[in-house]
């Protein structure tokens, strides 16, 4: 199972230094890639130029954003920004994943309609499509570069959750990316279980890519972190919801994330995303120790 880092976007009063440091580390760790997420509201770093920045800045790891919310999004500009990252990596760009997102004031902050989102997506994903393998969007302008370093671009992952989305996704994706906050097996097995029927009853021959993800927090004071982390991430839920998932969670010692990379292997996980709670660079480094030791 390859294992990768998610960066902290999400953190407040970061600088280009801290940045420098984690992008350093992370390449020269054991991890096999880097991604980040999109939020628009709160103090968010921009996905698009993180991952640009970590894309110059590193040799090694994969780049993966980890997801696009595309129907907030002209499908066009996203098909460019991801052909530009992976010419600018050196063809690290091997995975996007995407996804409908449930924020619905982040689209509307973006000037981007929330209701229609699930069908518009279905016609987005043929336009990357289109744009990466240089067919003409509109009749008679050309083809819109760049070309991906890939035939065709990277291949697109589902940030799906529920059975219906994922049947949905099933018909254009090539894998999905599957969450479960605590790392628990079995959500993880269930979803790619419910992938892998999705997919057979598409008539796909191909079998889905299983990513997956989970929080966790090496740093001092990680359990305390890891719990405000997760409720300031769900508060939107409201107040009930967000303290019940962040009681839920509870990978803040080398057991405890040994454990989850554990159940992440035996669902089936091909890949795995750690989703630190801080910015300190002792989760990079705790971490990367941490993964030597398993081997």
């Amino acid at each position: 199972m390859k294992v990768g880092i998610c960066l902290p976007y999400m953190k407040a009063g970061l600088t280009r230094d801290d940045y420098l440091q984690w992008f350093q580390r992370v390449d020269a760790g054991p991890f096999h890639s880097i991604s980040c997420g999109e939020r628009v509201h709160g103090p968010t770093f921009d996905m698009r130029v993180l991952l640009a920045a970590a894309a110059a800045c590193t040799s090694k790891v994969m780049i993966t954003p980890t997801l696009y919310v595309l129907p907030m999004h002209s499908a066009v500009q996203v098909a460019k920004e991801v052909a530009s990252l992976d010419i600018l990596s050196g063809g690290r760009v091997q995975h996007v994943c995407v996804g409908y997102g449930g924020r619905d004031k982040d689209y509307a902050a973006l000037e981007a309609p929330f209701k229609g989102r699930y069908g518009r997506m279905d016609t987005q994903v043929e336009t990357l499509r289109q744009v990466w393998n240089q067919q003409e969007v509109i009749p008679g302008g050309g083809v819109i570069g760049p070309a991906p370093t890939q035939a065709g671009g990277p291949k697109l992952l589902a940030g799906a959750l529920g059975p219906k989305s994922i049947a949905r996704c099933a018909q254009w994706a090539d894998g999905l990316y599957a969450w479960s906050g605590n790392g628990e097996q079995g959500e993880l097995a269930n979803a790619f279980q419910m992938a892998d029927n999705a997919w057979e009853a598409a008539g796909r021959d191909s079998k889905p890519y299983r990513l997956g993800g989970f929080w966790c927090s090496l740093a001092d004071n990680g359990a305390q972190r890891l719990y405000d982390y997760v409720y300031e991430y769900l508060a939107i839920a409201g107040p009930e919801i967000a303290t019940m998932m962040a009681e839920s969670v509870h990978r803040s010692s080398e057991d405890t994330v040994l454990e989850a990379l554990d159940n992440a292997q035996a669902a089936g996980c091909e890949e795995l995303f750690l989703v630190p709670a801080t910015a300190d660079l002792a989760e990079v480094d705790r971490l990367g120790d941490l993964l030597l030791r398993r081997g």
